[in-house]
């Protein structure tokens, strides 16, 4: 079963939608800068993808986690203009002698002072250590590959991050990689407050970034679904619709069918 669920996310039509979400976010940048289009490579996002899904699991702790933070340092250092390991620790509520070495990874492009403005690019890179949605009872503690929710965020980012080195805009750009997004239980511990949370790397990134504030942010959780359709998230639309027109407005631009305009349901995400 494993097996056909992994070919059946490795597909051309993962590729084109890949595709799409990276042409929205190039015309973005295009109307902010004035440029002209780079030449965006959806076969080499996709590789991105697959060289994640390699590693297998990337669940906190795991060999595939350690060898992965290795692979996205590295690949970003080949592009950006500096990167950062924000190292920090988690305790795990459910087991106190427990504990979880993450790094959230901040690439940045265009460090010149006095650029104001700077756009943030993110998407979680750990995957969900249980598979608790699983039809099957005996899969619910295996941890998932997370090819769709985990690498194909992180992908689409890798490939932008290539395009911003070939072609340096005037706006400073941040993508940030979010460790420990996925750890949070599904169960009444965590409603209860004495399991795991989720978005646990965002929340300590929010809370040690001094006086770094984008002008706005934009993030990719799960863009690798075969039948994607992205709706107006609910918390977003609600507190930045100025920003939501904006990104809604480049999809119909480049005629992107992933996007429909309409209000979704409120998603708790990293962006909250």
């Amino acid at each position: 079963m494993a097996n056909k669920k992994k070919k059946n996310f490795f597909s051309r039509k993962n590729i084109l939608i890949l595709s799409s979400i990276l042409i929205v976010l190039l015309f973005i940048i295009i109307m902010i800068t004035k440029k002209s289009k780079p030449d965006f490579d959806s076969q080499n996002a996709f590789k991105y993808l697959t060289e994640q899904t390699d590693f297998g699991p990337r669940n906190p702790g795991s060999e595939g986690h350690k060898k992965t933070k290795e692979y996205l340092v590295s690949k970003l250092n080949s592009f950006a203009g500096r990167v950062i390991e924000q190292n920090f620790v988690y305790h795990d509520k459910r087991d106190s002698l427990i504990k979880y070495n993450a790094t959230n990874i901040i690439a940045s492009f265009n460090l010149s002072p006095g650029k104001p403005g700077r756009i943030m690019l993110a998407a979680h890179w750990d995957t969900r250590p249980f598979a608790d949605e699983e039809k099957d009872s005996a899969n619910f503690y295996k941890p998932i590959l997370g090819a769709n929710d985990g690498a194909s965020g992180v992908a689409v980012l890798l490939e932008i991050a290539r395009l911003l080195k070939e072609n340096p805009i005037d706006v400073g750009v941040d993508i940030v990689l979010f460790d420990l997004e996925d750890l949070g239980d599904n169960s009444k511990t965590y409603f209860s407050g004495t399991g795991n949370e989720y978005s646990i790397g965002s929340e300590y990134f929010v809370k040690n970034i001094g006086s770094y504030r984008p002008a706005y942010g934009i993030l990719l959780d799960m863009v690798g679904d075969k039948n994607l359709r992205i709706a107006k998230e609910g918390n977003s639309n609600a507190v930045a619709p100025d920003i939501i027109e904006k990104i809604w407005s480049a999809a119909e631009k480049v005629k992107s069918s992933a996007f429909v305009n309409e209000i979704g349901g409120a998603v708790m995400d990293d962006h909250i």
